[in-house]
Order: structure tokens, then sequence, then C-alpha cells
């Protein structure tokens, strides 16, 4: 976790570590967001995130896609949230494939869709 979230002081008093599920937003619109999770291989799409594969899911299209955009942003959903579970296959095939297919959704939209991410 961040230390400078709010629920930051929990780790260690509930768990070991942090957690395996992040969101990020993707740069673009929709159908970046449905090009990015389309080109996915290694990483299952999936709207459950607890397995031991990698899971990605796309809330805007998948858990929330009944409500209205107005109500999708009400609740915290943008169009290009993704919602990312990592699973037990290696860290190297993990972001081999976040990569791909990254560069797969920019190459649709002209530019970058992902700043300042780092894995480690």
């Amino acid at each position: 976790g961040l230390p400078t979230h709010q629920g930051f002081p929990l780790i260690g008093k509930q768990m070991r570590a942090g957690g395996g599920v992040i969101s990020f937003e993707l740069h673009g619109d929709m159908e970046t967001a449905k090009r990015f999770m389309n080109s996915l291989g290694m990483c299952k799409v999936a709207v459950s995130m607890g397995d031991a594969q990698t899971l990605v899911q796309h809330p805007a299209s998948m858990t929330h896609s009944a409500y209205t955009p107005e109500e999708q942003l009400e609740a915290g959903i943008s169009p290009t949230l993704i919602r990312f579970s990592t699973g037990l296959e290696h860290i190297i095939d993990i972001k081999k494939d976040l990569s791909q297919a990254l560069a797969q959704a920019e190459a649709s939209m002209g530019g970058i869709c992902l700043n300042n991410i780092s894995v480690r």
C-alpha cells in the first residue's frame, strides 16, 4: 500500500503486507479500455477478483454496465478504470502481457495510455 493512503496504518495489523489487487485508470476513453482488455493474453478477463490466476476487470463494461455513465462516475467508476488482481504466474509473464496490451491500446489511440507505473 501507499504510505499516503488513509488505510496504510492497517498494514501490519490486518495483514503481513499489502494486497495484490490494484486499480488504475488509462488515458483515453471507453474504447481504449476495451482495446486494452481485449488485448490481454495470459491475464484473464473476469468479474471475480479472487483466484490463483491473474484476473483483470473493466468495471464500466462489466460489473457496472447497467449503470448510466452518471451513476458510474458517482460510484467512482470512470470509463477507463481497470481492476487488476495479481495471480501466481511469474511476474515477468504478467509484465509482458500487460505491456503488450498497453502497447496495442496506445497504438489505437495514438498516445500513451498509462504514465508513471513501475512494477518491481
